[in-house]
């Protein structure tokens, strides 16, 4: 009786256990499928475009220096100040500048002040010469009279002709500090001219970019001070392979896009540089932006040239799951769905181009509910 009760024991527990793992299986074959969209891989016309990248920079720029030596007295300006055309942004110390104009000037006072004396001289000398000219015409109806000897006509003569040269010397002079008048004007605007440089002005209304001067500093003709870039007027410097720049032209619209943009800029091409770059085997294209008070140099930007068209493989830029470097999507395939490494293209809108991975006629799950899992079963809704 004992070893009948101790048998059954172990076929109770057994059968306990077989019971458990039926109801398991029992609930997973009950397991609902998720309900899903799908949408047909399909090969459809896709633009092609080349994508060029590139930094923008001011379409004008100017790079301020000083026309002559001298230490800074002021900066008026700091990097990112907006500034008018004319607007003083340096002064330079003028004291020397100062010494030399007052110097030319009392050497046109000097020159200024002898003028009258000239005239005089040559008021004196024209009175001398008409005196010698009647006294000469006396002596000559004297000397026809026979009243006077030759000697007396001949020193008449003489002092004409003396008063003549004298005369013509008066005038000479005159005009000699005439000329000393004119160059101590032309010393004098010269010193005014220099002193005009100790003013660095605004070359066109802009921004400044770049300050590279302190007050007391020594400035150099053509060494840089001021950076100031026209604002507004921007434009994308691209570097295009030579392999494409055949398909590139000037005045040729072109979709831009600025990492600190959030939008699509239409933009044309202004300029195609002719020489190559011997390393990259690029060119640079110049490429117009439209007037942005938001514009600033050196953002990174894409340019998209549109090449003409071909056919892809197109799928919802939604179904494209990312993780790191890996892009999937997830495919239904017998009421069951997989997750599928692609490779992406181009993007255009919500619509993206799928280079491997994927092939026509194949299902994409669109749009992946939450929660979604390799293996799991789906149903495709109509």
């Amino acid at each position: 009786m004992t070893r009948t009760i101790l048998f059954l024991i172990p076929a109770a527990f057994w059968l306990a256990g077989c019971g458990e793992a039926s109801k398991e299986k029992t609930a997973a074959s009950f397991v609902l499928p998720v309900r899903v969209f799908t949408v047909t891989v399909a090969a459809l016309t896709w633009p092609s475009v080349y994508e060029a990248t590139g930094t923008v920079r001011a379409r004008t720029s100017s790079v301020i220096s000083a026309r002559m030596t001298g230490y800074v007295r002021e900066v008026k300006v700091q990097a990112g100040d907006r500034v008018r055309e004319g607007q003083l942004l340096i002064t330079l110390d003028t004291r020397e500048l100062d010494v030399s104009t007052r110097r030319a000037e009392a050497a046109r006072e000097e020159v200024r002040t002898a003028v009258p004396e000239a005239d005089s001289a040559v008021a004196a000398a024209k009175a001398n010469l008409d005196l010698a000219q009647a006294t000469f015409r006396r002596m000559q109806e004297l000397f026809q009279k026979k009243s006077i000897s030759n000697q007396e006509l001949d020193e008449a003569a003489a002092r004409f002709k003396a008063a003549e040269a004298g005369f013509a010397m008066a005038k000479a002079r005159r005009l000699q500090w005439n000329a000393k008048l004119a160059q101590a004007d032309q010393e004098v605007r010269s010193t005014e001219v220099t002193r005009s440089y100790a003013e660095v002005l605004a070359p066109f209304t802009g921004v400044v970019v770049a300050k590279s001067v302190d007050p007391g500093n020594l400035a150099l003709p053509g060494a840089p001070l001021l950076t100031i870039e026209r604002e507004g007027a921007m434009r994308l410097e691209a570097v295009v392979d030579e392999s494409h720049l055949a398909a590139i032209r000037a005045g040729q619209p072109v979709a831009v896009t600025l990492d600190s943009f959030d939008r699509t800029l239409d933009a044309r091409v202004s300029e195609i540089v002719p020489a190559i770059d011997a390393a990259s085997r690029a060119y640079l294209v110049k490429i117009d932006l439209p007037a942005s008070a938001a514009l600033r140099s050196g953002v990174f930007g894409r340019a998209a040239f549109q090449l003409g068209s071909r056919s892809a493989l197109v799928i919802p830029l939604g179904a494209v799951s990312e993780r790191g470097q890996l892009q999937s999507v997830m495919v239904s395939e017998n009421g069951v769905a997989h997750t599928r490494l692609i490779a992406a293209g181009q993007k255009t809108g919500d619509k993206i181009e799928v280079l491997s991975g994927l092939t026509a006629g194949e299902k994409v799950i669109f749009p992946v509910p939450s929660g979604l899992s390799d293996g799991a079963k789906v149903e495709v809704q109509p």
